[in-house]
């Protein structure tokens, strides 16, 4: 084990683990306030990464300023959670919310097979890899290792200012502290008069498009291909589980304990490489079934 190694290694986890955060932290939002496991939340990840490409794709074609290749990383994401986020809210999921919680994993299901279909038919099954954004930046050294500026200070500075955002908007904000309410006691909040439905279809959007700004942040580090967002509506769920489902916080930090969890075993384990985040997960949840940060909740029946 070389220190190049264990510093590369602690890099490319550090990079992915920005990644995972922006996908798991919509999905515990969702979760925190809908009561709903979107299993759908992975498509919004795979249709960022998509329009973002295309998007990129355009823009050169174009030979306009290939520098706006990163407000077409936004552009992508915004698109995508709201066109896309709000149908599903408004078609789906606000017919399901009073119902049983296997019927809400078969509707999201059933939305995210939909999506995955959806992304064949529109851009077929060839990969797609747009690398302007990765390549503008340049790459940095650190401690004698060559790294993409994209991958190590834009990626985690985005995380980090989503977590931020994040915190300050839920806890300063009245529109925050509106969604806190309704997370806190739906019954109790529609009685002081707060719209919940439109809090559900806002939080769901949010949600939506912190998962697509996952995926078009991801398309320039990596081949778009169809089922990429099973992979990673797995390993953000495997996060938010870790973390305790409704854990914005603590996402962020088991995010990067299965980022770095993964990265180890790519070098060093590689025929364990899927395995760790999902050992990680089992390990954290035979200790702390709530999950890391999780608390025990009484249970009305």
């Amino acid at each position: 084990m070389t220190s190049d190694l264990l510093l590369i290694a602690a890099l490319d986890g550090i990079a992915y683990a920005a990644l995972v955060f922006l996908v798991a932290v919509g999905l515990t939002l969702i979760f925190g306030v809908l009561r709903v496991l979107n299993i759908a939340h992975g498509s919004f990840y795979a249709l960022g990464a998509y329009v973002a490409a295309s998007l990129g794709i355009g823009i050169a074609a174009s030979k306009i300023s290939p520098w706006l290749s990163y407000p077409a990383l936004a552009v992508a994401a915004a698109i995508v959670g709201i066109v896309v986020g709000s149908a599903i809210e408004r078609l789906l999921l606000q017919r399901i919310y009073d119902k049983e919680e296997v019927l809400q994993l078969l509707v999201t299901f059933a939305a995210f097979m939909i999506l995955d279909n959806a992304q064949r038919l529109i851009w077929g099954v060839q990969p797609y890899f747009v690398a302007t954004p990765l390549q503008l930046l340049g790459n940095v050294q650190i401690g004698g290792i060559t790294y993409t500026v994209y991958q190590i200070i834009v990626l985690p500075a985005v995380a980090l200012l989503v977590l931020a955002g994040m915190r300050l908007f839920l806890r300063r904000t009245v529109s925050g502290r509106v969604i806190l309410a309704v997370a806190e006691d739906r019954e109790a909040a529609r009685a002081i008069g707060i719209n919940v439905p439109r809090v559900y279809l806002w939080t769901f959007v949010i949600g939506s498009i912190l998962a697509s700004l996952g995926g078009s942040l991801a398309s320039p580090t990596t081949s778009i291909l169809p089922g990429m967002g099973t992979d990673m509506l797995v390993l953000s769920f495997a996060v938010a589980a870790s973390a305790g489902l409704g854990r914005i916080e603590g996402a962020a930090i088991t995010a990067l304990l299965i980022g770095l969890g993964r990265s180890a075993a790519v070098y060093w384990a590689p025929e364990l490489d899927v395995l760790v985040p999902y050992l990680i997960m089992t390990l954290v949840l035979l200790v702390k079934p709530q999950g890391l940060f999780g608390t025990l909740q009484a249970r009305r029946i």
